[in-house]
């Protein structure tokens, strides 16, 4: 049986078309079931439902053999992992963003102070411009925090915008272009590779 390693929330619903391709019914995809592990319908392949900064860890460690999660994570999780498809589902971009008006040179010489949940990824962007930054981890409310002075901009996710627009703030550069993306275990893509491989392959079909 392959392991695939999912998240939960708004990017499962984008996936369940394509999951019910590989047997994945309704049943197996609702939310409110506090199920954490579903096997689809010929008991080929199962579901681990997991918050989404955790599907690398699971498919890095062999937990699970395959997974899908967005770029963003990835990114910042580092993990060793093969990545082979781009679902092209789940599209933003992570970016900088800072009050309306905002200049860099406002800051009177010590570093730009950046609130984000991406410490690795926010950390690599300003040292590749080699820009001394502050970085502070937030787990949530990014966006308030330059409001009330605990930072100057912030790295996060953004979709339409209309959050940063309601609080003032203004992307001010992107930092990288984020989909969901397949991720794969080396040893499972060693040992099973036709079985891990064509169940990827059927998810990254439109």
């Amino acid at each position: 049986m392959i392991t695939l390693a999912i998240p939960k929330g708004r990017l499962l619903q984008q996936l369940a078309p394509r999951l019910h391709r590989v047997g994945f019914d309704d049943s197996a995809l609702n939310e409110k079931d506090r199920r954490l592990i579903r096997n689809n319908r010929d008991e080929t392949a199962r579901l681990l439902l997991l918050k989404p900064d955790d599907v690398p860890t699971y498919v890095e460690h062999g937990a699970a053999d395959a997974g899908v999660v967005g770029r963003d994570v990835l990114l910042e999780r580092g993990a060793n992992v093969l990545v082979p498809h781009d679902l092209g589902i789940g599209r933003c971009r992570l970016a900088v963003a800072a009050p309306v008006g905002f200049s860099r040179t406002h800051n009177q010489g010590r570093p730009l102070r950046v609130a984000t949940k991406y410490p690795n990824v926010a950390t690599a962007h300003f040292a590749a411009r080699s820009e001394e930054v502050e970085v502070i981890y937030l787990g949530g409310s990014v966006e308030l925090a330059p409001l009330v002075g605990l930072c100057d901009c912030i790295v996060d996710v953004v979709e339409t915008g209309e959050t940063l627009r309601q609080n003032g703030l203004d992307v001010i550069e992107t930092v990288c272009d984020v989909s969901a993306v397949t991720v794969a275990n080396r040893v499972s893509m060693k040992l099973e590779r036709a079985r891990v491989q064509a169940l990827l392959d059927a998810l990254a079909s439109p």
